[in-house]
């Protein structure tokens, strides 16, 4: 009689994937089944979807409790639709948001503390295919773990890659709050290229921004930290915001915290490097 092959690691992550996917339960998600190499080439064809513009983008399945009613979720094409754009503008973008620690802390702050004058609805973006399935699994156990209350209904998370398709998702102007928390540092010099602030990448973070909104981006390398100072000091679309304003911001002292990365820093004892940067005004065309 033959005994029956136990399951691989691989194959009990995959079951367990399927499993709380299906089940939909209040449960959140268990991060060991979720693991993938920490970092993801931005210039491979990772066979992603996207909007061929932020007008045909379906919010729908990400934000259903801000679609006004009535309406439903359709395939994005290349006409607008209204009856998909949601009662409320996503506003912050967390660009390579990991495993949605700042996300979710973010989501409950929103509406009174980091807000002046109405809600925002705040997006998660992370290229890694199982990392997003966590983080939205994470968010649809938290809404239903808060249905009475209504809470996480205005945080979401999506497989995109910023690097290429940042403006195919975010209309000119729409972003209020841009966060890069401890970005890949690429340390070879021929990998400096992807790197997630550049000269162009930065032009894109303008084009997407409200003048006034903050880029906050925090690491624990000291090289990539002065990178990411120089390049984005070095734009005419930014400007550094002071230290006291900084230290004062609630945004700043729930990233310090939050982020897993942020806390596997604080285990260590190692030091978090921050800077933020706002958005200028455009000058006026001569």
């Amino acid at each position: 009689m033959s005994s029956q092959i136990p399951p691989t690691k691989h194959q009990k992550r995959k079951d367990y994937r399927k499993a709380h996917k299906e089940d939909g339960l209040a449960e959140l998600p268990k991060k060991k089944f979720y693991r993938q190499r920490a970092h993801a080439n931005p210039f491979s064809d990772h066979q992603l979807e996207y909007p061929a513009s932020p007008d045909v983008m379906d919010w729908a399945p990400y934000y259903s409790a801000h679609i006004a009613p009535g309406t439903a979720s359709a395939k994005s094409g290349d006409i607008p639709n209204e009856d998909l754009i949601p009662l409320k503008d996503v506003t912050v973008a967390d660009i390579g948001c990991g495993f949605g620690g700042l996300l979710v802390a973010l989501a409950p702050r929103m509406p009174d503390e980091l807000l002046i004058g109405r809600l925002m609805n705040g997006l998660g973006m992370e290229i890694r295919t199982q990392v997003t399935e966590f983080v939205q699994e994470r968010i649809k156990a938290l809404r239903n773990q808060n249905a009475a209350s209504g809470l996480y209904q205005n945080i979401a998370c999506l497989r995109a890659n910023t690097m290429k398709f940042l403006p195919n998702f975010f209309k000119k102007a729409q972003l209020t709050k841009i966060f890069l928390c401890f970005p890949d540092p690429h340390f070879k010099a021929r990998k400096h290229k992807a790197r997630i602030v550049s000269t162009t990448l930065n032009s894109e973070y303008a084009f997407v921004m409200k003048p006034g909104g903050i880029v906050y981006t925090i690491t624990d390398v000291e090289d990539l930290h002065k990178w990411m100072v120089q390049h984005f000091d070095e734009h005419p679309s930014f400007e550094r915001v002071l230290e006291d304003e900084e230290a004062e911001d609630e945004c700043v002292k729930t990233m310090m915290v939050e982020t897993e990365e942020g806390k596997k820093v604080e285990r260590n004892k190692g030091e978090k490097l921050v800077a933020c940067f706002r958005r200028l005004e455009d000058p006026p065309w001569p």
